[in-house]
């Protein structure tokens, strides 16, 4: 199974160069610019020109749209599954996504760090293949600069949950300087951050080719 994924492009989504074909294509969260329901029609139709078979949203911090008018955002997406700590199961592949990041400023989808993020990530069932979240885990893809000083702005109690798995991949974005390929253990950890941190639709997708059987 060809997974192409993407994240963070900010309503920026007719700008991007190429999107390879695929069988699912994952979109890790922050698809609108001002978070509202027109952003999220024209979300929708350009996914539907988009050839992947199956396609994946999740939420992110600046889409609004699923957090205030949840259910006339998820009208409007028609073109995609919309996972938000649901899962789906797609030719034996089991998906799991989530929007929750640590809180910020006042954005979508924040949480206190610790336990209310913790029983977020409990959810995540066990059997999980390919987990999405919107924010990375502690440590991985998560470095910004604050002046001369890199901090780690990830989520611990992520970190925390997701060594408890045994997955194949965890999708992500949220940090755009955080983008690109990480492992740790067999788990692949990609953040796929479209826009740089100048918010420039210019990373390219990234591309995981999938094995169909499980372990």
């Amino acid at each position: 199974m060809k997974l192409v994924c993407i994240s963070d492009t900010h309503s920026l989504h007719r700008r991007i160069p190429d999107i390879p074909d695929g069988d699912v294509l994952i979109h890790a969260g922050d698809c609108l610019g001002q978070g509202t329901l027109e952003n999220v029609r024209d979300f929708n139709d350009w996914l539907g020109t988009l050839p992947h078979r199956h396609k994946i949203v999740v939420a992110g911090n600046h889409d609004w749209a699923f957090q205030e008018t949840p259910e006339l955002a998820r009208e409007a997406l028609t073109e995609a599954i919309y996972l938000e700590d649901s899962g789906v199961e797609i030719e034996g592949v089991r998906f799991w996504g989530s929007p929750w990041t640590p809180a910020f400023m006042n954005w979508a989808f924040m949480l206190d760090r610790g336990e209310p993020l913790y029983k977020k990530w409990l959810l995540i069932p066990d059997n999980t293949d390919v987990l999405i979240t919107h924010g990375p885990p502690k440590g991985i893809g998560d470095e910004v600069m604050l002046g001369s000083n890199a901090l780690n702005v990830g989520c611990e109690q992520l970190l925390d949950r997701i060594q408890q798995l045994l997955l194949k991949a965890h999708v992500f974005g949220h940090i755009h300087e955080g983008y690109g390929e990480y492992l740790q253990g067999e788990t692949r950890l990609i953040n796929a951050s479209t826009c740089n941190e100048r918010y420039m639709p210019e990373n390219t997708p990234v591309v995981l080719d999938l094995p169909l059987q499980r372990g």
